[in-house]
């Protein structure tokens, strides 16, 4: 049409406003992912443990490391947010959850709850290792 104004086919980002429940989504999709590679980590150990005394150690100091240390807080993180965003995926499965209110506080649950077991789970490691 002569005039008309050149607008995408169809909504893209550029469009929408970033919601909470948006970000979480790609969150969700990218912890899934991270979590293929945090389960190699648990592979390497367990093949190191399978191997010797000496590779299960290297694989232990490696993992020990400050850096290491860091990989595995994040791996851990990834695994308990993907777990309670399933769980928030579950509820939608069952039909609730889908008002704006209820979809803004399950977003809000996943994020401060992945955040809030994480640092439990770490600080009961280190009570524990001594």
């Amino acid at each position: 049409m002569p005039g008309a104004a050149e607008r995408p086919l169809s909504p893209h980002l550029q469009i929408y406003r970033p919601m909470l429940t948006m970000m979480m989504s790609i969150v969700h999709r990218v912890t899934g992912v991270g979590l293929y590679f945090g389960t190699l980590l648990l592979v390497i150990w367990l093949v190191a443990a399978a191997t010797s005394p000496e590779a299960f150690a290297t694989v232990n100091a490696v993992y020990g490391s400050w850096i290491g240390l860091l990989v595995l807080v994040g791996f851990s993180w990834a695994l308990i947010h993907h777990a309670i965003g399933g769980i928030r995926h579950f509820i939608w499965d069952t039909g609730a959850g889908f008002g704006p209110e209820s979809r803004e506080l399950l977003a809000r649950i996943t994020i401060g709850g992945s955040i809030a077991l994480t640092i439990l789970l770490w600080v009961t490691i280190w009570l524990v290792k001594g």
